[in-house]
């Protein structure tokens, strides 16, 4: 919609309080940066960080603490799993900001916010040690979700997609793959500490990342194919269900985006650390001290 239009009440739906429907918060309970995590739990083991928190709230699976660390004003807030909970978060985080939600129409000046998912994945790489921190520098969709929005092509890395399309040739009555970069202003912030490289997205825990329990799945060898593809001296790291979303849906509203996560399971050796939560707090602690720096 253009500026200066009117959305309807039907397209993005607020309480009687004002506060956007799905997140139930008000533009002043949201920080300019914001940690985005799954787990509703891991809010709060996050927000302990904080010298001082200024508010709290929550709604069905998405918890929502604000607050302060060393002056740095910042939100941390749960999402749920999958690409589908990151479409409702990233569009109503958009609102908060770039809309006028007592008029309904969006506001002449933008504002970008910093966002940084911090998570947990699976690696696909041999030589990919558990509890490694993987920052992605590419988000690999394989969940069709950008395909829903106009203008999608135009924050699709072309030449990483067509090729990806090309060697790991999924069937096609798949979602159509797409490849977006993460943002070059948050991923500087980091060093040689994370392993990067491509994270690929998948709209499911079980057939959609080739696990098979009961249903046989339509690609068996799935993890192989993504393992061996490379472009550009870059290897798909690893998988899990959220990053694509992040990347497009910020990249098209004009957003910065991050996603690092520990892998807490390496699909090639079939490896899973069950205490991993150690490494969890090991990523925020590392994290919180890098993004306090933002402006």
């Amino acid at each position: 919609m253009e500026s200066g239009e009117k959305i309807p009440a039907s397209e993005l739906i607020l309480h009687q309080d004002g506060s956007v429907y799905h997140l139930n918060i008000k533009p002043e309970h949201l920080a300019d940066t914001v940690i985005l995590v799954g787990d509703p739990h891991r809010v709060e083991m996050i927000s302990n960080y904080f010298d001082r928190i200024e508010f709290k709230g929550e709604n069905r699976e998405i918890v929502t603490h604000t607050g302060t660390l060393k002056n740095k004003r910042l939100t941390v807030m749960s999402t749920g799993m999958g690409t589908d909970n990151i479409d409702i978060v990233l569009n109503e985080l958009d609102a908060l900001v770039n809309i006028d939600l007592e008029k309904k129409i969006i506001k002449p000046d933008h504002t970008a916010l910093n966002i940084i998912r911090l998570g947990t994945s699976g690696g696909i790489q041999p030589d990919l040690p558990l509890n490694s921190f993987v920052l992605s520098e590419y988000g690999l969709g394989l969940d069709g979700l950008l395909s829903f929005y106009k203008n999608s092509e135009k924050v699709i890395e072309k030449d990483l997609t067509d090729s990806f399309i090309s060697h790991v040739n999924l069937p096609s009555e798949m979602p159509q793959p797409y490849l977006v970069k993460s943002s070059d202003n948050l991923s500087g912030l980091f060093g040689d500490e994370f392993v990067r490289g491509i994270t690929a997205t998948a709209p499911g825990f079980y057939g959609p990342q080739g696990r098979q329990v009961r249903l046989d799945v339509a690609v068996p060898n799935l993890i192989d194919r993504l393992q061996k593809f490379e472009f550009d001296e870059k290897k798909i790291q690893n998988l899990e269900m959220e990053t694509s979303a992040l990347f497009g849906l910020s990249k098209l509203l004009g957003h910065h985006a991050l996603t690092i996560c520990v892998a807490i399971a390496n699909r090639h050796h079939h490896g899973f650390n069950p205490d991993y939560k150690t490494a969890i707090k090991m990523l925020v602690e590392s994290v919180l001290e890098k993004i306090v720096v933002l402006p």
